[in-house]
């Protein structure tokens, strides 16, 4: 064997061994008899209209590209991810030389359930559980109402990635 061969093979034997030391896996730390989950649209504790429907819809997108569990109705599902919104606080963040907002932090909060229906347990819960958005705005109420918009749509996603990933691995 040749010595970048020989280099190769004692990175990846390494490579081996510390992932399998830090207990990492390609996998996840899910049971394996959990192959589906139901995601209910999550209850909105806020005053602001229809944030609950963007989020979960973000959520679902967000198993549904993940592929490790399959979203389906409650009734079929393994487990079932339940959330609250508990907060949606859209607070000024930059201000223009006449004390004009400029730029807005979207800070959502909430509160999620993991539940394995299978066994009855619950395998996590989580509470005030953030994401955030910054988002500019050139001035006009409409451009700021839009924006504020499209602020939540990639706060939302944000969420979805990070509940899958933390629904997942379980770190």
């Amino acid at each position: 064997m040749s010595r970048g061969g020989a280099r190769a093979g004692a990175a990846a034997l390494l490579l081996a061994l510390a992932a399998a030391g830090c207990g990492y896996s390609l996998r996840g730390t899910l049971p394996e008899h959990l192959q589906t989950v139901a995601v209910p649209v999550f209850v909105n504790r806020t005053r602001e209209p229809a944030v609950e429907n963007i989020v979960t819809r973000a959520v679902v997108e967000a198993f549904t590209t993940n592929g490790r569990l399959r979203v389906v109705r409650p009734e079929d599902a393994d487990a079932i991810l339940e959330g609250e919104i508990i907060g949606y606080d859209l607070q000024s963040v930059a201000f223009d030389a006449s004390a004009n907002v400029r730029q807005f932090r979207l800070v959502v909060t909430m509160n999620l359930r993991l539940r394995d229906v299978r066994q009855n347990t619950v395998i996590y819960q989580r509470a005030g559980v953030q994401e955030r958005a910054d988002f500019r705005v050139p001035g006009t109420v409409s451009d700021t109402i839009a924006r504020e918009e499209s602020a939540l749509r990639t706060a939302a996603t944000d969420i979805g990635r990070a509940i899958v990933s933390f629904t997942i691995e379980r770190f």
